[in-house]
C-alpha cells in the first residue's frame, strides 16, 4: 500500500454473529469513524485508497468483517501487514458471546446462522468459532456481550481507544442484590449491607432508594457519608492505576440485600460525588453512568 497520507486507523470489527457486530460499529460511527459493514476482505484494500483518493486527512475506518471461508484469519493477519507496513496502525475488535447467549439471539430473531448450512443452530455457531478462533487470538480488544446493555457496550468500546468518546475514565456504577448473585463483570465490589435496612421500616419499606424518604435515610446513617468520602478517593487510587496500565473503563457493583434500597441510594450518591471530582486542568476526571440491575425486581 502507498504511504501514509493521513489515515491514522483501521479497526477491525469482527466476531461471533449475533454478539453484535452492528452494535460496536454503531457506536464508533457516532464517534466519527467511516465505518463499512461486510465488506469482503479482499476489497478492503481498495475501500481504503478510495478514501485516501477522495483527500480525506486524519481518517478513521472500522471494517466490519465477517468469517465466509477457510483462510479468514490468514486473510486478516495479511492485511494488517500490509496495512502496518504502509504506517497505518490497525486493531481488532472481536465481539464474543457465550453459545447459550447466540442460541437465543437467532431463535428470537427467526434467522438462521450464517454458516449453518443445512445442519443444526449449533452446528453453525462451532463452525464460525473455529474459523474465527486465530483472529480472536489477534485481537486486542474482546467484548463479551451476553450480559451487557448497550450503554455499558457503548462505554467498553468507547474506552478502547483514546480518539474515541474523550479521555475521562469512564465509570460504571451499578446497584444489585445479593440475594440475585454478583454481577460478574465489576473490577470493584462494595457491600454496604452494613448499614441498617430500610426494608425494616413499614413507612419505607415499598419506597426504593431513588425516592428521598429513603435516600436521606441510607445517607444520613452514622458512616454512610464517611464510607462514601473514604471510597471516592480510593477510586481515585485504582484510576490512576488503570490509565497508567491503558485501560479507560471501571465497573463499580453496589450491593446490598435486595438491590432496592441502600445500594440504590449510595451508588446513587457516589456517582454524584465521582461526577464532581476535576482534574488539574478542571475537566471531569470520570465519565459516571449509573444502572440498577434488580431495581424492580422484588
Amino acid at each position: 500500500m502507498a504511504e501514509n497520507d493521513g489515515l491514522t486507523t483501521v479497526l477491525f470489527v469482527t466476531g461471533m454473529s449475533g454478539a453484535g457486530r452492528t452494535s460496536v460499529a454503531n457506536v464508533l460511527e457516532d464517534d466519527g469513524w467511516y465505518v463499512t459493514d461486510n465488506v469482503p476482505v479482499s476489497v478492503i484494500a481498495q475501500v481504503i485508497a478510495q478514501v485516501r483518493a477522495e483527500g480525506v486527512q486524519n481518517q478513521k475506518i472500522a471494517m466490519v468483517v465477517r468469517a465466509g471461508h477457510s483462510s479468514f484469519g490468514e486473510s486478516i493477519a495479511a492485511l494488517r501487514d500490509d496495512l502496518e507496513a504502509a504506517g497505518t496502525r490497525t486493531g481488532i475488535i472481536f465481539v464474543d458471546a457465550s453459545d447459550e447467549t447466540l442460541v437465543r439471539r437467532f431463535e428470537q430473531v427467526r434467522r438462521r446462522h450464517p454458516l449453518q448450512g443445512n445442519g443444526t443452530l449449533g452446528e453453525g455457531i462451532t463452525a464460525e468459532r473455529q474459523l474465527l478462533a486465530d483472529v480472536q487470538s489477534a485481537a486486542g480488544t474482546v467484548i463479551d456481550t451476553s450480559n451487557l446493555s448497550s450503554t455499558r457496550l457503548r462505554a467498553i468500546v468507547e474506552s478502547s481507544f483514546p480518539n474515541v468518546g474523550g479521555s475521562a475514565l469512564t465509570v460504571a456504577v451499578q446497584s444489585f442484590g445479593f440475594k440475585y448473585g454478583l454481577p460478574i463483570d465489576c473490577d470493584l465490589v462494595i457491600d454496604v449491607r452494613f448499614l441498617p435496612n430500610p426494608y425494616w421500616i413499614p413507612e419505607l419499606r415499598d419506597h426504593n432508594g431513588q425516592d428521598a424518604p429513603v435516600r436521606d435515610y441510607v445517607l444520613g446513617q452514622d458512616d454512610a457519608i464517611d464510607f462514601l468520602e473514604r471510597y471516592v478517593d480510593l477510586v481515585g487510587i485504582v484510576a490512576r492505576g488503570y490509565r497508567r496500565e491503558g485501560k479507560g473503563y471501571m465497573t463499580i457493583g453496589v450491593g446490598c440485600t435486595g438491590g432496592k434500597h441502600r445500594s440504590v441510594a449510595m451508588s446513587g450518591e457516589l456517582a454524584r460525588r465521582l461526577e464532581e471530582v476535576a482534574e488539574d486542568d478542571g475537566e471531569p476526571a470520570y465519565k459516571v453512568q449509573v444502572t440498577h440491575r434488580d431495581l424492580g425486581r422484588e
